[in-house]
């Protein structure tokens, strides 16, 4: 954690965490905002593989949420990562992916990671790509999800970024 961070603390979020996570993918203006009951179920389900970084006063300010894929219990897979706009520019969002991360690899055994990235979302791509530059890991790349699969209107293709395997 770097000196502009000293003052936040990184651990796993609690159901009361899940209208502030909503809040801030909202704010963030670039995720496909879930529904508030959605982060509150994540928040419950799926604390163990996410992270949420807290201010002084223990509020949410950033978060990253994830799950180990059921038919690959060695990778995890990161759903959203998003800072407080107060926050960004901090190395937030890395420190957060770091320490996911390491706390899944050692109480599940990760040793690869996935995500899926809209084209052109170069904040997401710097993220990752970073990531598997500083755990010295290989990057795959590949269209997950086309553009004629989404029925509800004109999206982006989800392209999988395939990291690992990890060195921690």
């Amino acid at each position: 954690m770097t000196a502009a961070q000293a003052d936040l603390r990184i651990d796993r979020p609690a159901v009361a965490d899940g209208a502030a996570l909503w809040r801030i993918a909202k704010d963030s203006e670039a995720l496909d905002l879930n529904s508030s009951y959605s982060y509150l179920l994540w928040c419950r389900d799926f604390a163990g593989t996410s992270a949420v970084a807290r201010d002084e006063r223990g509020e949410p300010v950033g978060f990253v949420t994830g799950y180990v894929r059921p038919d690959r219990p060695h990778t995890l897979l990161v759903w959203q990562v998003a800072v407080d706009d107060a926050y960004r520019g901090r190395g937030l969002a890395a420190s957060l992916l770091d320490g996911l991360v390491a706390r899944v690899r050692a109480e599940y055994g990760v040793t690869g990671l996935e995500t899926t990235i809209t084209p052109g979302n170069t904040a997401s791509e710097r993220l990752f790509g970073s990531f598997a530059e500083r755990h010295g890991a290989a990057l795959e790349r590949e269209v997950l999800f086309p553009t004629s699969l989404f029925p509800d209107g004109p999206h982006d293709p989800e392209v999988l970024y395939r990291i690992g395997p990890l060195s921690l």
